[in-house]
């Protein structure tokens, strides 16, 4: 058997080690078009920032890939003939598979604001090694940045850009930073820790237009309140979408709406081919067809596509949702979906630190969580959400979940006794 693997990120290669645990004489190729080797994508910044070196960004050593009896191959596919079973890359290759996975990730969304499309320099994302190149290139160069988008890479990058130097301006155009995620009083202290690092963050502004001069390097923006901004740099992070376009291209495309349809099994509307990843788009027995993208649900799907490769009966089911991030030096960690209507929410700040808890429960049992400003086991609040825990046990139990320890400075008996008192509805 020959399973082709279309993308070596945390979905490709866990689907690949997994293949090859089952299987010792199957051939595995991995194709990518963007790095040699795998490498966590969510430690870019890291790179970027100097604390690591992108030989470091690469959680497998090299040689594993020898001694597992991986073929990797630096191309981009240009074609998928599912009928004859063959695949036809950028170099004119052309190569045959027995199953082949798609997981080719996630690409980020461009502005199409006027001017945008004349930019030949100077207008940048934040997702791949490409990426963090050209940021390389233009950092050194210094001079004055911004950020439209909220959201984590945005921060990252926000963060990247003050660490070398530049000074930013971060557009967000919700009322408070990332309602996706954040209520407005968790927002407000993200917020006065981004501008005590001497970043002018613009709420409710976004870019109308980039202005850019005769040979297409970017000179600055106008935004959505009439306002000029001279910028040298401008990085974009308004969300990513399933990199399935070059799909349209191909001899037979699998079926696609938003990402590439699954059923829960992870099989496409190809026969022998399977996506798993931010590409997918998983058809479950119910509810609506589901993209998730994010690190571990990649690599959870990654695992589960290749044994149903292998043969193997899979019904996907989605994982509790879980998060965690900095923001600057503020910890997060989230669990559930904090933001569901219909539910009760307890919030609690803790005074004199850049710290809260938020709680949040429907029917007496709770669903999400929501914490700053110090490390959390996650793994708990997952259980208690599955055990349908009372939020009156959680807030009574909830040290058992913190990491920091004897380091920890956050009084919980405070915000225990409070509990009672300061509950809002949904």
């Amino acid at each position: 058997m020959h399973h082709i693997i279309i993308g070596n990120g945390v979905a490709g290669i866990t689907a690949a080690l997994t293949i090859r645990e089952r299987d010792r004489s199957a051939q595995i190729t991995l194709i990518s078009g963007e790095s040699d080797y795998f490498f966590s994508r969510t430690a870019l910044m890291y790179a970027f920032m100097d604390r690591m070196s992108l030989r470091d960004l690469e959680p497998l050593e090299r040689k594993v890939y020898d001694a597992q009896k991986f073929n990797r191959i630096r191309a981009w596919v240009t074609n998928l003939d599912a009928t004859t079973r063959t695949l036809t890359l950028d170099t004119g290759q052309t190569i045959q598979y027995d199953a082949l996975l798609l997981a080719t990730g996630s690409r980020p969304n461009q502005l199409t604001v006027p001017g945008a499309a004349a930019v030949k320099a100077g207008l940048v994302n934040f997702v791949t090694l490409q990426d963090l190149e050209s940021l390389e290139k233009w950092t050194k160069l210094g001079g004055k940045a911004a950020v439209t988008g909220g959201g984590l890479i945005g921060i990252e990058l926000v963060e990247c850009l003050t660490h070398h130097g530049m000074q930013v301006d971060f557009f967000v155009r919700e009322p408070w930073y990332w309602p996706a995620a954040l209520d407005k009083e968790e927002a407000a202290i993200v917020t006065g820790h981004i501008r005590h690092h001497g970043v002018n963050v613009y709420l409710e502004e976004s870019v109308a237009e980039i202005k850019s001069d005769t040979a297409g390097k970017l000179t600055g923006i106008t935004s959505t309140s009439g306002k000029q901004y001279p910028l040298d740099l401008l990085g974009v992070s308004i969300g990513v979408h399933p990199a399935i376009e070059w799909l349209t291209q191909v001899k037979t495309p699998p079926a696609t709406k938003r990402g590439i349809l699954t059923n829960p099994a992870f099989l496409t509307s190809l026969p022998q081919v399977w996506a798993a990843g931010d590409c997918a788009e998983i058809e479950l027995a119910q509810g609506k067809p589901l993209v998730e993208q994010i690190w571990y649900s990649a690599k959870r799907q990654g695992e589960l596509a290749a044994k149903s490769m292998l043969g193997d009966s899979i019904a996907y089911q989605p994982p509790i949702f879980y998060n965690s991030s900095k923001f600057f030096e503020i910890e997060f960690t989230t669990v559930g979906q904090p933001n569901a209507p219909g539910s009760e929410t307890f919030f609690h700040p803790f005074a004199g630190a850049e710290a809260s808890i938020r709680i949040t429960w429907r029917d007496s049992a709770v669903t999400a969580f929501n914490m700053l400003g110090s490390r959390w086991n996650h793994e708990f609040f997952e259980r208690w959400i599955t055990e349908r825990r009372a939020p009156q046990y959680v807030i009574d139990h909830l040290a058992e979940a913190q990491f920091d320890g004897e380091f920890c400075t956050l009084p919980l008996a405070e915000a225990q006794s409070n509990f009672n008192q300061s509950r809002s509805p949904r």
